[in-house]
């Protein structure tokens, strides 16, 4: 009975045990984390490479919201007051501000190193308290956005966010800049510890889907809001979740690289055909039976700008190696070689556009391809079967051709004649011979 009661008593007890931690032992628990730290967390928020930004300078900076340590100096549409005013509206809805602060500030601060260890180089920002407070605001900011673009009652009908022509676009645009990040792991901290409305009863990842949605490529729009569940380092590593192709890259059939395609106009004159595809991402481009299936993108003020920031952090090793953006820009430029290119494939609805910007499309696609070059290409394969089933459908054709010119009456004089005039010569060399055998006898 003893030994009952001891075991049920237990549990209780060490549910209470309570471990003093002396400011030495602080210190030791706080270096053997850091070091922690600096060996499992990856950089995962890069500088854009000199290569690709030498002439692009507009479509890595952002130009209407700053966010993290990158560009915080530069000025943008969306001054810093209303970051700070967007903040007080999210920490502000319950009475004890200063209390709420409190909580967010020690939890950011726990989180710092961490964070910093996400930056790519060194961050110009030595001071602790600077680096929590532009955590602590621009996670707010992002926050207090989503919640008001999700819910139309929390919004100010002077807001300029939301009454201002294309700034909530533009806002979007920005926003997923690679340089333009801060870890999300800070931004899901801050959800958990600030208050929301009471309506608001959504996770993290869903209301940041609902913001994102219009500018993601895609036809379903609930395949994209269940994809954004998904775990990634920061919203621009969320979108990159959210468009990979559904199926795995396919092995070449030979150890040769496959040759680059030829432009979307001179495959139709081949025979190739162009078909568009639903699919749960853009990127799942098929090829069978001579029939390209490519499935649409809409193309917007904001796509370029996607296109390039995701080619960005694919030039860096996170998850997966493939780089699939790339070898998606790198396959559109050899299909878009001039605007008739673009003609054809927007009257094919697999490029969604006005077509008095057909000039524009084949200029973003035209330096997107020139600039880049996948080292592991997606698209291989798909390559490999384009260029046999040309070079076979070529020798059906040859083949074709010589039995119909068989088959007509003139045609079959001709080739009998042929073939009795090789009898001819061959019975001819062989008397030839013959005689010469018997002359030397």
């Amino acid at each position: 009975m003893e030994n009952n009661t001891i075991s049920e008593r237990q549990p209780q007890l060490r549910d209470h045990v309570s471990v003093e931690i002396t400011p030495e032992h602080d210190e030791l628990v706080s270096s053997i984390k850091e070091k922690m730290e600096n060996i499992a967390v990856s950089v995962c928020i890069f500088r854009v490479p000199k290569e690709l930004r030498e002439h692009n300078e507009k479509k890595y900076t952002p130009d209407h919201v700053s966010i993290g340590p990158l560009h915080r100096a530069k000025q943008t549409t969306v001054p810093q007051d209303d970051k700070w005013r967007y903040c007080y509206a999210l920490l502000n809805r319950k009475p004890n501000l200063e209390a709420t602060l409190s909580i967010c500030v020690k939890a950011l601060r726990e989180l710092e190193h961490k964070a910093r260890r996400c930056y790519e180089g060194e961050i110009d920002i030595s001071s602790s308290d600077d680096f929590v407070q532009l955590l602590l605001i621009d996670g707010c900011f992002i926050i207090e956005l989503f919640l008001k673009y999700a819910y139309k009652s929390l919004r100010s009908r002077r807001d300029p966010i939301f009454t201002k022509p294309g700034m909530l676009f533009g806002l979007r645009c920005d926003m997923a800049l690679l340089e333009n990040q801060i870890p999300f792991f800070v931004v899901q901290r801050l959800f958990q510890l600030v208050p929301l409305p009471p309506k608001c009863n959504e996770p993290l990842n869903e209301l940041a889907s609902r913001f994102y949605r219009r500018i993601i490529p895609g036809d379903d729009k609930h395949v994209i809001k269940d994809k954004f569940n998904q775990e990634g380092y920061h919203l621009l590593d969320l979108i990159r979740h959210c468009i990979l192709p559904t199926y795995p890259k396919l092995h070449l059939k030979e150890d040769v690289p496959p040759k680059d395609l030829d432009c979307a106009k001179n495959l139709k004159r081949a025979g190739i055909k162009f078909k568009t595809a639903t699919s749960q991402s853009f990127l799942d481009i098929k090829f069978a039976h001579g029939v390209f299936q490519i499935p649409p993108l809409e193309v917007h003020h904001c796509t370029e700008t996607l296109l390039r920031n995701l080619i960005a952090l694919e030039q860096h090793q996170l998850d997966d190696t493939i780089q699939h953006v790339t070898s998606y820009a790198f396959l559109m430029g050899c299909l878009i070689a001039s605007e008739k290119d673009v003609k054809l494939l927007r009257r094919r609805q697999i490029l969604i556009h006005d077509e008095k910007k057909d000039k524009e499309v084949y200029e973003i696609f035209n330096k997107l391809c020139k600039e880049i070059k996948p080292t592991d290409f997606y698209y291989g394969r798909l390559f490999q079967e384009v260029a046999e089933y040309i070079k076979n459908k070529s020798w059906h054709e040859k083949r074709q051709n010589l039995d119909t010119h068989l088959k007509t009456p003139t045609s079959v004089m001709v080739f009998v004649a042929a073939i009795l005039l090789l009898l001819l010569t061959f019975v001819g060399a062989c008397f030839s011979i013959l005689s010469f055998a018997l002359h030397h006898v």
